[in-house]
């Protein structure tokens, strides 16, 4: 049946029209895939973090963190018998990498050319988010169960304060030009800026128009953050203030940005990642990048802008992901 499409009904198919184009636009762009890590085991992940003096990859898996040669893409080495790996934060100058065991409420201490484990760190409930500061050479374990933020002397690996949070604390970002550390409060949709010389909250700001803040990145040039929830908002790191926002796919869980190409990705959970680029005060759509099933985590090597995201093969019944499919898949610029 052929119909009649006029006045108000005629502009909402142009309209329609339009955006769907926009979206078919968006999925081509400059990254498409360039390798396949498989590792195999349990679909159990969270966090990866990149290493680009040492050219390696950690990945969280489970009860183990895997070790990626990013060179090769062969697996390097596996530091393992953790509990609940959620982060790896790495301390290049110290030669110390930290893990965060969620299930072991504490926080193991390797060694990066060895991988042997060298201490363990009691620390707060449930240590999620893990990061590296290295102005003063600290490391921030955030305790997703009593929302603390427990910060360690990576030199000594002990805990020298327990900050407590104003919410549930997600990924966070260092700006040692500022002293200041900054973490994402995902329940309240906030970001809290802690001062590293007296490890007190400084200032509370909200995300709006994003909600529930996972994914944080920071660009240490411009002092700005890039928070990754309902959308993907760019703030200024001094005054808190929100200069722009993008919309970006569905159920992201960790956000990454790459000075030398400028782009902010937001990996998310319906197989997407949002790649953006920072034109002076806006955040402009580059590529709607379909990546792998549940690859809502990633990160990015600086030096050849690639990309990594964790994933497992669906199953046939689309619950879950089929055994022993744990893999990691790389995306590379054209």
């Amino acid at each position: 049946m052929r119909l009649r499409i006029t006045g108000v009904a005629a502009m909402a198919a142009i309209t329609l029209a339009l955006v769907a184009g926009i979206g078919l636009r968006a999925q081509t762009g400059p990254y498409s895939q360039v390798g396949d890590i498989q590792i195999g085991g349990a679909a159990g992940w969270d966090y990866l973090n990149f290493d680009p003096a040492a050219k390696r990859l950690y990945v969280s898996h489970g009860a183990e963190v895997v070790v990626i040669d990013a060179t090769t893409n062969t697996i390097a080495g596996r530091v393992t018998d953790l509990k609940g790996v959620h982060g790896i934060a790495i301390a290049a100058d110290l030669g110390k990498g930290f893990i965060s065991n969620g299930q072991g409420n504490n926080v193991t201490v390797f060694d990066l050319k060895t991988l042997a484990v060298v201490a363990t760190v009691a620390t707060g409930n449930n240590p999620d988010a893990i990061m590296y500061e290295p102005k003063n050479k600290e490391v921030y374990a955030f305790n997703k169960r009593d929302n603390t933020a427990s910060v360690i002397d990576a030199a000594k690996g002990t805990v020298v304060a327990t900050i407590p949070l104003g919410g549930s604390p997600e990924t966070g970002q260092a700006d040692p030009a500022l002293g200041r550390v900054f973490v994402n409060l995902e329940d309240k949709s906030q970001i809290q800026s802690i001062d590293i010389a007296t490890h007190k909250i400084f200032d509370t700001w909200p995300v709006a128009p994003a909600e529930g803040p996972t994914g944080l990145a920071i660009d240490l040039a411009t002092h700005r953050l890039f928070a990754g929830g309902s959308s993907t908002v760019m703030m200024d790191a001094k005054t808190g203030k929100v200069i722009a926002s993008l919309p970006i796919c569905s159920g992201t869980d960790a956000t990454w940005y790459d000075p030398g190409t400028k782009y902010v990705f937001s990996s998310c959970g319906d197989g997407n990642t949002t790649i953006m680029k920072v034109d002076g005060d806006k955040l402009t759509l580059v590529q709607t990048l379909a990546t792998a099933n549940r690859a809502r985590t990633m990160t990015v090597d600086p030096v050849t802008h690639k990309i990594y995201l964790a994933s497992v093969k669906p199953a046939a019944t689309g619950r879950g992901g089929l055994p022993d499919s744990f893999h990691v898949v790389v995306f590379g610029m054209k």
